[in-house]
Formats: C-alpha cells, structure tokens, sequence
C-alpha cells in the first residue's frame, strides 16, 4: 500500500480504518486537535461546512493543479476536507493526523490515513509531488517544524501548498478591536451566533487554535526563510476567504463586514494586503541539489 515512501525499519500498525506510526500525545495542543477533531461528530461539522466551497476549490486548483495520478501527502488532513472539495483520482493519497475520530472520515473518502506527528512523518525524503498543509500550521505548537518536514517530503519540481493560517498583521487587532475580541464568546453566547453548538465544543475549539491570537500567526518571512534556504521557490498570496483563482493574480478579494470593522478599529486599511485574513503559499522545490533535508526523526529526538 505504501510501496517503498516509509522510512527503514518503520513498520505502521494497522487500527482499524488507519495506521499508527508509534507516536505519543505529549502536548498540550497535540492533546487538544487529537480530543477536538478526534470527535466524530464535530468532525463530521467540519467536514461538512468547512473549505467545502467554490472559491477554496478554485483557489487550490491554481496552486498544485489536478491531483490526478499524482503522490499527494496531505498533512494535518483532519476529515479530508481539500480531497473531498477537490478531487480527482491520486496514485497515492496520505493524510497525517493526530486525530483517530477525523481519520476514520478521511478514510472513506479515499485516503490512506496515519496517525502520526506532522513534524515527525514516517516517511523517506523527496516522495510526495504535492504536499497539503491547509489551516493545520496554526494548531502546531513548532509551525516551523511542520513546514519544514513538509518540504522535506516534496520530490524535485513538486510543490508544497499552505492556506488558511491567520496572517500576523490581519489579526493582530489593536485597541477596540481588540477589547471586541477578547469578548467575542461572550457576545456569541448572549446572541446565539456560532460554529460551535455547545461550550465543550467552543472549549476543545479555542484549545487547538494555538497561534491564532492577537499578535501571533504567519508572516511572508516566515515562509520565504523557512523554504528558501531548503531549495524551493516561494510565492506568497494574500487572501480573504472569498476569493478563488485570482488570489493567485494578487487578488485580496472582500472580508467579512467583522474583519473590516476590526482591521478599521486598528488604524488600518482593511482592503491592503497586510489585512487579509490569511497567507497561502506556494513552494516548488528546485531541480538543483540543495542541501539534504533528514527525516525529523533524525534531526533530534520527539519529545
């Protein structure tokens, strides 16, 4: 099933609809994505209404292109929202993630599910031509570590695709804004608006959202010195999340009346680029040798 893409002497153990690569939950926000989206039911919501729109399937397309016949390791995959939005039929199609409950779902949609470490993969070096890391960076404690071992698993002239992590500048609200933020549960719950249906769900939630606070998220930087030196050439797109293909043009496309009222409340512009919600990145790995990126698990030891 896996041909030769495993590291030597890694043996996956088979449970139930996934594999098990060995790994323990030894982190707070490890424990927290493993509980959240380890609920089959708030997985399933997910699923259902979460990057499942035109505009996102657009947008993906324009990045990595048809999936089709290609080897696509899809880490942090969740239920398997960007397969079951974008389709098509992949050689080979991983997902990566901690959560038992949401692997069970990506299964049956067609992915060969592990339960692994994003940063600590089971896999060779150099396997993948697309690595998919869509909203997952954000709920890593090391977002580095992550990026990093997804480049590491792209082939030459492959492509590693990140979305939906909130921008620094965009969320990084100031003054009102912020005082709105930090009691936007207390007015959710007092109006009855929210994703969540209960306040253990709201909980388990905010939990996993471990950089998406105030003063915290992506940065263009961030992905130019994180991929550059690792041989890949970095573009980077500012986004709201109702925008598609254009993105890509330089498009930022229009935020929800919240994000502008909450970007005006800062002193900023909320149409500029440095306002928009998130960053999606696009990295293809360079022909040329570049020095070799080794398996996280030979870079130090998980813990």
């Amino acid at each position: 099933m896996f041909g030769d893409i495993l590291l030597p002497e890694v043996n996956l153990k088979r449970s139930g609809a996934y594999f098990e690569s060995g790994f323990e939950c030894k982190t707070d926000a490890i424990t927290a994505n493993a509980t959240y989206f380890g609920n089959t039911q708030w997985a399933q919501e997910y699923l259902d209404f979460c990057h499942r729109d035109a505009h996102f399937k657009s947008r993906w397309l324009a990045a990595a292109g048809d999936w089709t016949d290609k080897v696509v390791i899809d880490l942090g995959c969740g239920p398997g929202n960007i397969f079951a939005t974008l389709g098509g039929k992949p050689r080979l199609l991983i997902g990566v993630d901690v959560a038992p409950g949401s692997l069970e779902l990506a299964a049956k949609l067609g992915y060969t599910a592990v339960l692994a470490d994003a940063a600590y993969t089971p896999f060779r070096s150099q396997v993948a031509d697309i690595v998919a890391i869509n909203a997952s960076l954000h709920h890593c404690e090391d977002m580095a570590a992550v990026l990093r071992e997804g480049a590491r698993l792209v082939k030459p002239h492959g492509v590693l695709v990140t979305d939906h992590d909130p921008q620094l500048t965009a969320w990084n609200y100031k003054g009102l804004a912020k005082l709105m933020w930090d009691a936007r549960l207390w007015i959710y719950r007092a109006i009855g608006h929210g994703f969540h249906k209960t306040g253990s769900q709201q909980s388990w939630g905010l939990r996993t959202e471990v950089h998406h606070q105030p003063g915290d998220g992506v940065t263009r930087e961030f992905f130019h010195s994180t991929l550059e030196p690792l041989g890949f050439e970095v573009r980077v797109y500012p986004h709201n999340h109702r925008i598609g293909a254009d993105a890509l043009r330089g498009v930022v496309g229009p935020a929800q009346w919240k994000y502008r009222l909450g970007n005006v409340l800062s002193g900023r512009r909320p149409s500029s680029p440095t306002s928009a919600l998130s960053l999606m990145c696009v990295a293809r790995r360079r022909a040329d040798p570049v020095s070799a990126v080794p398996a996280a698990s030979e870079q130090r030891t998980p813990g």
